[in-house]
């Protein structure tokens, strides 16, 4: 059975490439627009990876990112964050975020910045999931 991808970004048209590639490479995906939505897609569909955009509107991918990580369900999901804000910023605010809630939060298994090459998301999305889609 092929692995799982859940794509979540509010750009349609960013949200819809990043589908479209996995997908040409043989993945199964599914998209939201928003963290609340991804959140709860995550746990209907259990993927094998989340493809998380950090900055949307509402719930944002931080917010995200720290349920996902809070779930003993979705804990162990790979995590690529996949946003428009640089490496050295996120890592800041996963610092402070973490620093505010007196909580240690692991770093995301990927960092891409946007927009990102088909080729560096396939390669990241091989790498944490252990191989090609089935």
């Amino acid at each position: 059975m092929p692995a799982k991808i859940l794509v979540v970004d509010d750009e349609l048209s960013l949200r819809l490439f990043i589908a479209a590639v996995f997908e040409t490479a043989g993945y199964v995906t599914a998209t939201a627009k928003n963290g609340a939505e991804g959140t709860q897609k995550a746990r209907e569909m259990r993927p094998d990876l989340i493809s998380l955009d950090l900055m949307m509107p509402g719930q944002g991918g931080l917010k995200m990112y720290r349920e996902l990580k809070a779930d003993p369900e979705l804990a162990k999901v790979p995590v690529m964050v996949v946003s428009a804000v640089s490496g050295k910023t996120f890592g800041h605010a996963m610092s402070s975020l973490s620093v505010g809630l007196g909580t240690d939060l692991p770093p995301p298994d990927a960092y891409l910045e946007k927009p990102p090459s088909p080729e560096t998301l396939l390669a990241e999305a091989r790498r944490l999931l252990g191989g090609d889609p089935q």
